[in-house]
């Protein structure tokens, strides 16, 4: 697995990965989904549709970009 971008947060560093050809949200080593494209991941991160965070926060309210651009990228 890959890691492409990076955003902070209160809580720690979210991250998206590349593998296989999708993109996975993931959070401190766990995978919060699979998407076919960055962008999906970002906003479904940003909106608080991905799988639940260790610790039970809503990233929707973590002041997650969907804007990609505003990720530090890795890669």
């Amino acid at each position: 697995m890959r890691l492409l971008y990076r955003f902070d947060t209160s809580i720690g560093p979210f991250f998206i990965a590349e593998h296989n050809g999708r993109f996975h949200p993931i959070f401190d080593g766990d995978g919060l989904g699979s998407y076919v494209n960055v962008l999906q991941a970002v906003e479904d991160l940003a909106g608080g549709h991905t799988f639940a965070v260790r610790g039970g926060h809503d990233t929707a309210k973590l002041g997650i970009p969907e804007d990609i651009s505003q990720w530090t990228r890795l890669t």
